[in-house]
């Protein structure tokens, strides 16, 4: 795991890329969009709001997350193989959901839209098909269970130690979480905007964003591995993480802003 940059403005700027990037992970994506379908069916005035519903409650453990651990900060040092591991379990969940995602663009039917593929959201089970707002969160919360937000949230609290502790990891976790919220939040509007229309243009939208996801996810696994690989590539990218994360973020919004104008226009009759 990187470490984060020593000024505090970057590092909230880089804080709140980090959250808009996590929103575009697959498996936020894929979960969003099962629970924007069903609501879609069955509360359709409830669909357009999932994404930003799951982002809140998601967020609300992270923010838990970063007060426990700087509270604790002190008491407890993070230990050297916990970087390592957490980069090998990225690694491992990017190249298993690029590829996924991948083999869903190219084994759908041309006249079926690419439904994102996730792998957190088939552990839920009928927590997938909720029509509440508060099970919606809850799905989102159970999301944030997991070692890649634990440890993330943690590494942010154990960053703002140094800045003064709990108000400074609550603002991190603030950021990251309003990050979150707007790419999820859009992303919600984005499928249900997608399921109101059946047509080409359709189609072809949710093949843009499968095959950006897919090669997000695969490009930035194959850059964690050669930076555990590579000690000039590590040393090379050391102290650009806001330049990447803003990069990385750009190239997947100009994608979905594609999207989304594609949903726009009129039907073909």
């Amino acid at each position: 795991m990187d470490p984060l940059p020593t000024d505090f403005l970057s590092l909230m700027i880089l804080t709140f890329v980090l959250g808009m990037k996590h929103g575009f992970d697959a498996d936020h994506l894929a979960t969003i969009d099962g629970l924007t379908r069903f609501n879609a069916r069955q509360r359709p005035a409830l669909a357009r709001y999932c994404g930003s519903l799951f982002s809140l409650g998601h967020g609300v453990v992270v923010m838990a997350i970063a007060l426990g651990v700087s509270a604790l900060a002190g008491q407890w040092e993070v230990p050297e193989w916990f970087g390592l591991l957490g980069s090998l379990i990225s690694i491992a969940f990017l190249v298993a959901l690029g590829s996924l995602n991948l083999a869903a663009v190219l084994r759908t039917s041309p006249d079926q839209v690419v439904l994102p593929v996730g792998l957190k959201g088939r552990w839920l089970g009928r927590l997938r098909h909720v029509s509440h707002p508060v099970l919606i969160a809850l799905v989102g919360a159970l999301f944030a269970l997991s070692f890649d937000t634990l440890s993330q949230a943690a590494f942010f609290a154990l960053t703002a130690t140094q800045f003064g502790g709990a108000g400074h990891a609550f603002l991190l976790a603030s950021l990251f979480m309003a990050g979150m919220l707007l790419t999820d939040g859009i992303n919600g509007l984005w499928i249900a905007r997608l399921i109101a229309r059946a047509d080409q243009v359709a189609l072809v939208a949710s093949r843009v964003m499968g095959l950006v996801v897919s090669a997000i996810s695969l490009l930035v696994a194959a850059f964690g591995a050669a930076k555990l690989l590579s000690p000039a590539v590590d040393a090379w990218s050391e102290g650009k993480e806001l330049i990447f994360g803003g990069v990385l973020v750009l190239v997947i919004a100009l994608s979905f802003f594609v999207a989304v104008r594609m949903t726009q226009r009129p039907a073909v009759a």
